[in-house]
């Protein structure tokens, strides 16, 4: 199956609306039509456009999805592209994905290159660059589909109303990123509208969930957070929310499910094998305790926690390129550290290569960030590991707000912390640092603190 098909076999009829953001609907009919006539402009672009890839460069709209399906029906490898990345990110990425033609917002601009790519290869994507340069990730078409297929298994099973369609898929990030393609083509997939927000806000977010009736939505944890300090006061008809792009804290869920009577779904996945771990509506309901856990394996994955905690999941597919990842039992090291309670709910404790090893006592990030944004002061916050000669690291706080006496964000965290996760030091900053999906570039804030040191 060509992913082009979740467009150009939509069960829409061509004469209802399909693709939507604040300011435009397109119907059903008029989206394949342009992923037509694009992709014949692709072929007379570049000749030939079969085994090559082609960057676009657009923002999320019903134009950025006809011609990421154009691309296929070109039988074209698609490289998305950030249209707010600057030009040396998007150079770095043309010169690893060596693209016949780049899409812009201008036309389509014919390249240098003669690099082809293997036929069912669908995608090119990247991971999230927190710990260093993104990496490149390859999908294919086969193995996407199962991906979308896997996820979709237990929603299907769920008796539905004949006459009533799934609730549109609202995507809050931008599809250059692993979660908006993803989430825009489980849409697809599931026989949805598509609802696309260029970037997140929280008052635009509400207006959409009302206008469009949506019940069910993704959101990043930044997100959530974004709107839980928000004076957005209503979310209704939202009824589920499912956390992507990182895992959501189990008090980020508690803050955010108090403010709004709105069930908190955590999710887990990575780019080079899709998402594995997920809640179901059920699941919801029976283990309301659970909130906070990132759910329970999705059919087909395996799991297992090795003898250093980290999460090592065996899916039925994974990216291309990967497979010096893969131990002999097929299983691949995550690098997140983890537990599996009784009941099969899989708790994240924290990124592996992010733990803070005080004196031989682990300290997660994470669980201390989420404290100290308990502060009013604290509008933004990162903590990471600095270099100590007695206990090997300690942890230093980069906090982003109004400046208060470090005794008292101390004093906050000893509150709710053992003592040897309290951060030694606070640094006030103007901003942490964050790539597009929200999680904290920890290796550029790591640099600054040897440098303070």
């Amino acid at each position: 199956m060509n992913l082009a098909d979740l467009l150009l076999h939509h069960p829409f009829r061509d004469d209802e609306l399909l693709l939507h953001t604040a300011a435009q609907s397109v119907t059903a009919g008029d989206a394949r039509a342009s992923a037509r006539r694009i992709a014949a402009a692709l072929v007379d672009a570049t000749g030939d456009a079969r085994g090559r890839a082609i960057a676009v460069q657009l923002p999320n709209g019903s134009e950025l999805v006809a011609t990421m399906a154009a691309v296929w029906i070109a039988g074209a490898v698609y490289v998305p592209v950030n249209p707010r990345h600057p030009p040396a990110e998007v150079d770095a990425v043309l010169e690893q994905t060596a693209p016949v033609a780049l899409v812009t917002e201008s036309g389509v601009t014919r390249l240098d290159s003669d690099r082809r790519y293997d036929d069912d290869l669908a995608f090119v994507m990247w991971t999230s660059g927190t710990t260093g340069r993104p990496k490149a990730i390859h999908h294919t078409h086969t193995a996407y589909v199962e991906l979308l297929d896997r996820v979709l298994g237990p929603l299907r099973a769920t008796p539905r109303v004949p006459s009533k369609r799934p609730t549109p898929n609202l995507i809050p990030v931008s599809m250059a990123l692993n979660a908006g393609l993803y989430n825009a083509l489980f849409g697809l997939r599931a026989g949805a509208e598509l609802v696309m927000m260029d970037q997140f806000e929280p008052q635009a977010f509400a207006q959409l969930v009302r206008r469009f009736e949506i019940r069910s939505t993704v959101l990043p944890p930044a997100a959530m957070v974004a709107l839980t300090d928000s004076d957005v006061d209503d979310l209704s008809p939202l009824k589920y929310v499912r956390s992507i792009t990182a895992p959501l804290s189990p008090i980020q869920a508690q803050r955010f499910a108090a403010r709004y009577p709105v069930l908190v779904l955590n999710g887990y996945g990575q780019a080079e094998i899709g998402e594995v771990i997920g809640w179901t509506a059920a699941d919801a309901k029976e283990h309301p305790e659970k909130i906070g856990a990132v759910g329970r394996a999705h059919p087909g994955v395996d799991l297992r926690i090795d003898d250093e905690d980290h999460l090592l999941v065996r899916p039925p597919n994974t990216a291309v390129g990967i497979e010096d990842r893969i131990d002999a039992d097929g299983f691949i090291d995550t690098g997140d550290l983890a537990r599996i309670d009784a009941d099969g709910f899989v708790w994240i404790e924290g990124r592996a290569g992010d733990v803070i090893n005080r004196g031989g006592n682990k300290v997660f990030p994470e669980a201390v960030e989420d404290v100290l944004r308990l502060s009013p002061a604290v509008d933004d916050v990162a903590v990471v590991g600095r270099p100590d000669d007695r206990l090997g690291e300690v942890p230093v706080a980069w906090v982003v707000g109004r400046r208060v006496d470090d005794a008292e964000l101390s004093a906050l965290c000893r509150e709710h912390l053992v003592a040897y996760k309290v951060p030694v030091a606070f640094e006030w900053i103007d901003v942490v640092p964050r790539n597009d999906a929200g999680k904290v570039k920890r290796h550029e804030l790591v640099a600054r603190t040897r440098r303070v040191t």
